[in-house]
């Protein structure tokens, strides 16, 4: 019996700790082989034309333009693509004609290995020019979804007891880093995020949310005012009366809160 050889693929996204967890999740599944990983536009652009990959794993949003500058570059041999993405409810019907698959963030591996399954009969009945008409309707409809998410603060999805659950940004008052993830303040309840403080302070408006602490950033409303401690530390005080220690390279934070 002849064995069916190994998908190629690329692992796109700018965090290196989400590429690592794909990478690992594929590994388990079996019957994939990364040949390359990007962080960047251009860098996806490169390998991709480089290694001819049957699979991309796309995240959207990255630097130097957004994973749909990688889809038209590569327009002439387009491999399947699977986005990883975290947006909202609104943009997922974009790929219900099953032309394109899509992984919500965190990548659950059962989600996963479904997508794979879509893939290998996508790849074994489709010719390039096929693939290339399916993805233009998919990723026009995914395009929009996303600059509409974009034109104002985008909602947090998180998994919470099995479900996949939209936190509304207006309702979020504080996050903290807990190891490889974060964890959200919203509405009294906790969340944990499947992304590093460090990806969400680039990407949150600076205007509604500040980072107190290398550990903590806060929404600017939800700051009640600041307190100087017995030994001179200083922390916010939130609307709820919990307290949160600004770090002594962060002080400048209270000048841009209240200046």
């Amino acid at each position: 019996m002849t064995e069916t050889p190994d998908v190629t693929a690329i692992v796109v996204d700018d965090e290196p700790i989400a590429r690592r967890r794909l990478s690992r999740l594929l590994a388990s599944i079996g019957g994939v082989r990364v040949v390359a990983e990007a962080g960047d536009v251009a860098a996806a652009i490169d390998v991709a034309r480089n290694h001819a990959p049957d699979l991309l794993f796309l995240d959207v949003r990255m630097p130097g333009g957004d994973g749909f500058d990688v889809v038209d570059a590569l327009r002439d041999n387009p491999p399947a693509i699977v986005f990883v993405t975290a947006f909202g409810h609104y943009a997922l019907p974009a790929f219900s004609a099953d032309a394109v698959d899509y992984l919500t963030k965190p990548v659950e591996e059962g989600r996963l290995a479904a997508a794979l399954t879509r893939v290998r009969q996508r790849i074994g009945t489709r010719n390039a020019a096929e693939r290339l008409t399916e993805l233009t309707a998919a990723f026009e409809a995914l395009r929009q979804a996303v600059r509409q998410e974009q034109n104002g603060l985008p909602p947090f999805w998180v998994r919470s007891r099995g479900r996949l659950v939209r936190v509304a940004a207006a309702g979020v008052t504080r996050i903290d880093a807990e190891r490889d993830y974060a964890r959200i303040y919203a509405d009294g309840e906790t969340y944990l995020l499947d992304e590093t403080l460090a990806s969400l302070e680039s990407r949150l408006p600076a205007e509604q949310f500040i980072r107190v602490h290398r550990s903590t950033i806060l929404r600017t409303e939800a700051i009640k005012g600041f307190r100087r401690g017995r030994h001179g530390a200083w922390a916010a005080e939130l609307q709820d009366g919990s307290q949160v220690r600004i770090g002594r390279s962060y002080l400048s934070c209270m000048k841009l809160v209240a200046p």
